[in-house]
């Protein structure tokens, strides 16, 4: 079977060979949103009918059988009948997510990946990877689950990730001799997050190797 890849960096998708899986309605894509936010662990059907609904109906474990009979089809159309699941599986008392292949986790690599980089002063392979890395995001992290509780957590740690990356990529602009490119970016994240001394920092050094030394002084009186 051609490997499957999920995306949560961005809306909930899956895809095989390039194609983009129909993953039915939002209570389908919440359940595989929310084994996607376990990273391989078991999530219990009781976790998944608390987290699915405020007001559980009376038949909500057979509606999580059906999501779960559902994704199944969709993600392993070739597996034979009564066969055991080899992506979306049963474990007792719930179900599990069995992938390697989630852009989150690509993501993650090429952030430590980056970081390693530019400690060895490798910047121009620092700057590619933060970028790959950064073209991964489609939108915010888990878009439509992003503010369920359930989610809160790996989402605010993905987001944390990402800007990471920024100042990785920033850092990499500098040492290459080119901090104006680095300033735009750094100036969105600092508007968002102005409480990030480092991107402060980075800042602070952009603006001054630019030949702004004002706008330099500025930004180290931010820290």
């Amino acid at each position: 079977m051609t490997q499957l890849r999920f995306g949560v960096l961005g809306p909930i998708s899956a895809e095989r060979a390039g194609e983009s899986l129909p993953l039915k309605g939002p209570r389908h894509r919440a359940v595989l949103a929310r084994l996607l936010v376990a990273r391989g662990r078991m999530v219990s059907m009781d976790q998944l009918i608390d987290d699915l609904w405020e007001r559980p109906p009376r038949g909500a474990v057979g509606a999580i059988q059906t999501f779960v009979a559902d994704l199944r089809r969709v993600l392993e159309p070739d597996r034979a009948p009564r066969s055991p699941a080899e992506v979306l599986v049963t474990v007792a008392p719930g179900y599990a997510l069995r992938t390697e292949n989630v852009d989150a986790d690509r993501f993650e690599a090429a952030v430590v990946r980056t970081a390693e980089l530019l400690a060895t002063e490798h910047f121009d392979r620092a700057l590619s990877t933060a970028d790959a890395a950064l073209a991964l995001w489609r939108g915010p992290a888990y878009a439509e689950f992003a503010e369920q509780g359930w989610a809160r957590a790996e989402v605010d740690r993905l987001d944390g990730l990402r800007l990471l990356a920024i100042e990785h990529r920033a850092a990499a602009l500098i040492d290459l001799a080119r901090p104006a490119e680095a300033v735009p970016a750094l100036n969105t994240l600092l508007a968002e997050h102005p409480l990030r001394e480092h991107a402060w920092q980075l800042l602070a050094i952009a603006l001054y190797r630019s030949g702004r030394q004002s706008d330099a002084l500025a930004a180290l009186r931010r820290i």
